[in-house]
C-alpha cells in the first residue's frame, strides 16, 4: 500500500474527526475506486475502538434518483437524514469525480425543496457533528488539471498531506489581523468590492473538515457588501459548470448575476431562497502546493493567493446570520499570472497579486516566486 494512503487515513481518523471509543462513523464513498482508502479508514477507526459503517454511491444511479425525485421522496430523504444525525457521531465523505454534468437533469424546484427540507439537518451535521470531506483523485480530475493520471495522483496526495501543523502556526497572525479589521476592499480586473468583517471571528482551517485544506475564513457583515466581484476560476455546481461569474452587490444582496454561459441556471441558484443572494463566507486560500485552478471547488478554494467569497449559508463559528440551502464557494485567483489584484484592510494594503506584503504575514507566501 502507498504509505501516503496510511498517512492520510491516520490524519483523518486521529485529527480530522478524532475518533474515540464507541464513536459511530459513516464513510460515504462515490464509486468503489477509493476502496483502498476506505479499507484503511476502517482499520484505523477500529484501532481507535470506533464503529465504522460504509455507504457506496454510484453517481449515475444517484443522478437518476435525483432526476425522478418528487415531494414524497424528499420527505423520506429528510427522515433518512435525521436518522444519520441521530445515529452517527462522525461522517467521512469521499468524492470521486466522474462527470460534473451528471446532475444537470435534476428539477431546480426539487433542488430548492430538498434544500429547504434539509436545512436544519444540514446545520446539525455541519455544526454539531464531526465530519470531513475529501476528493480521491480520478482520471476526470487529471483531465481537468491537464495532467497524466499518475502525475495527478501524486499531486493530489502531495496537496492533501501538507504539514498542517506548520500551517496552523503560520496562520495565527492573519487570524488575529482579520479579527481586528473593520473594512475590507478587494480590487482587481472586473472587481471592486467593499464590505465589513467587524466583530466577526476568523477560523483557521488546517486539515480538519476539508482535505485538501488550507484557508482562514470569516464572514462579511450581512448587509455591508457593495460593489462587484468577477471570479476567474471555473466552478461546477448543481450539474453545470460556470465560467467568469460576475456578481454585483448592493447593501449585501446580489442584485445582478451574470456569467459567460448558463445565466438562467445561475440565477435559478441564487433564487433558491432569500439567503442565496447574500454572502456567508469570505476566505483566504493558503495551501502552498495548490497554484492553479482545475475546476474542482475543494481544490481551487485552497489556491495560495486566492480568495473565495461565498453566496449562501454561513458557518456557526463565523455567524453573520445568513441562512440558505446553498453554500457556493466561488473562487478568485489573484496571483499575478491570473490578473493580480489587491486586498486592503482598513485602507492598508495587505496583499498584492496574491502575496502578502505586511512583514508579519509574509511567511504565508512560503518561498513562492
Amino acid at each position: 500500500m502507498d504509505e501516503r494512503i496510511k498517512k492520510l487515513s491516520k490524519h483523518i481518523v486521529e485529527n480530522s474527526i478524532q475518533v474515540k471509543k464507541g464513536d459511530t462513523v459513516l464513510i460515504s464513498s462515490v464509486t468503489l475506486e477509493p476502496s483502498i482508502l476506505v479499507r484503511q479508514l476502517i482499520r484505523d477507526i477500529v484501532k481507535k475502538e470506533g464503529i465504522p459503517f460504509v455507504k457506496i454511491i454510484d453517481p449515475s444511479i444517484s443522478a437518476l434518483l435525483s432526476e425522478l425525485t418528487d415531494e414524497k421522496r424528499i420527505q423520506k430523504l429528510k427522515q433518512l437524514g435525521q436518522n444519520d444525525i441521530d445515529n452517527y457521531d462522525a461522517f467521512i465523505s469521499i468524492r470521486y469525480t466522474t462527470n460534473d454534468y451528471e446532475n444537470s437533469k435534476t428539477d431546480p424546484k426539487m433542488n430548492k425543496k430538498l434544500g429547504e427540507e434539509m436545512l436544519e439537518i444540514d446545520d446539525v451535521r455541519i455544526n454539531q457533528r464531526k465530519w470531513v470531506l475529501l476528493n480521491f483523485p480520478s482520471k476526470m480530475d487529471a483531465y481537468k488539471a491537464k495532467m497524466t493520471s499518475e502525475d495527478f495522483y501524486n499531486y493530489a496526495f502531495d496537496v492533501m498531506t501538507i504539514d498542517y501543523q506548520d500551517l496552523k502556526e503560520r496562520v495565527l497572525p492573519l487570524k488575529e489581523l482579520m479579527e481586528k479589521t473593520d473594512s475590507v476592499r478587494i480590487k482587481g480586473p472586473g472587481t471592486d468590492l467593499t464590505f465589513s468583517i467587524k466583530g466577526m471571528k476568523a477560523i483557521p482551517c488546517c486539515g480538519l473538515s476539508n482535505i485538501p485544506d488550507g484557508e482562514v475564513y470569516t464572514a462579511p457583515v450581512k448587509n455591508s457588501v457593495n460593489g462587484t466581484i468577477t471570479y476567474n476560476t471555473p466552478s461546477p455546481y448543481q450539474g453545470y459548470i460556470f465560467h467568469q461569474v460576475k456578481l454585483t452587490f448592493e447593501k449585501g444582496k446580489i442584485i445582478e448575476a451574470v456569467a459567460q454561459d448558463n445565466n438562467e441556471k445561475l440565477n435559478e441558484i441564487f433564487d433558491t431562497d432569500e439567503g442565496a443572494r447574500y454572502v456567508g463566507e469570505f476566505s483566504f486560500g493558503l495551501n502552498p502546493k495548490i497554484l492553479h485552478a482545475m475546476g474542482d471547488i475543494l481544490f481551487d478554494e485552497k489556491i495560495i493567493g486566492s480568495i473565495h467569497f461565498t453566496p449562501g449559508r454561513c458557518y456557526a463559528d463565523a455567524d453573520n446570520g445568513n441562512q440558505s440551502a446553498i453554500h457556493w464557494d466561488l473562487v478568485l485567483n489573484q496571483r499575478e499570472e491570473y490578473g493580480g489584484g489587491e486586498i486592503y484592510f482598513d485602507d492598508i494594503l495587505i496583499r498584492k497579486d496574491g502575496k502578502f506584503v505586511l512583514p508579519e504575514l509574509k511567511h504565508l507566501n512560503y518561498d513562492l516566486k
